[in-house]
């Protein structure tokens, strides 16, 4: 409960108060011999339940810049209301409480992409992609969308998450940085690419210009017409 080090029995009283009843450790990432869902430099992140209910529970680690949860939560409520992002439950000063997505990282799930699974690879980047027209709507710049392949989670739904570097004083970016990510560079393009093929580079580049230069609908569609999903 206090990664990398320092007292615990605080923060235990302090998840007692928010509800949680039980904290279990499993997923795709070790910390210190233990598995948990995902590290970074806010926090840590672990299953946990509350309320009857599997939550994912975000941990601020002791040795983070930031005093406490409360502007990650009010970042992640403005996403809500744009219908993106796992769903708040609860927060406290050191803890995130969120719904809990089953599924895989992106950066994951491209690698078991064959030929036959054009529909699926096509119907996640179009997902992704409104789902960042939706934050660029509501004024929110997700602001780790280049690095994508830890920021979505493809399963039964497929998400965008964590909001830790979040903002509403930049301006979003958040499409223009998913389409590139997605189709114009690293592993992931690759990957994606293999499947549906490459969108026209030059074309591509046009599209996006013209959506980052009106940034609406109609820049948006003609963005989804050229990557052909």
């Amino acid at each position: 409960m206090a990664y990398p080090g320092g007292d615990t029995g605080h923060r235990v009283a302090e998840l007692e108060e928010l509800g949680v009843t039980g904290v279990s450790f499993g997923g795709p990432v070790s910390l210190g011999g233990l598995d948990v869902l995902g590290k970074g430099y806010v926090g840590v992140v672990v299953l946990a339940r509350m309320d009857r209910q599997t939550i994912a529970l975000k941990i601020r680690r002791t040795d983070s810049q930031r005093d406490n949860m409360e502007g990650e939560a009010a970042l992640l409520s403005v996403a809500n209301k744009a219908g993106v992002g796992p769903r708040l439950v609860a927060y406290s000063r050191n803890f995130l409480a969120m719904e809990y997505l089953e599924g895989e990282r992106i950066g994951d799930w491209v690698c078991s992409l064959g030929e036959d699974d054009a529909d699926a690879a096509g119907a996640c980047a179009r997902k992704i992609l409104e789902d960042c027209y939706r934050l660029d709507e509501a004024g929110l710049d997700h602001g780790e969308l280049s690095f994508i392949s830890k920021h979505v989670i493809v399963g039964c739904k497929t998400t965008i998450v964590d909001f830790e570097s979040s903002s509403t004083d930049r301006r979003p970016a958040n499409v223009t940085s998913a389409a590139q990510a997605i189709f114009m560079g690293g592993r992931i393009a690759r990957m994606i690419g293999r499947v549906l093929g490459q969108p026209p580079r030059e074309e591509l580049i046009g599209a996006l210009r013209g959506y980052k230069q009106e940034r609406n609908r109609g820049g948006f569609e003609s963005l989804l017409e050229v990557l052909r999903v």
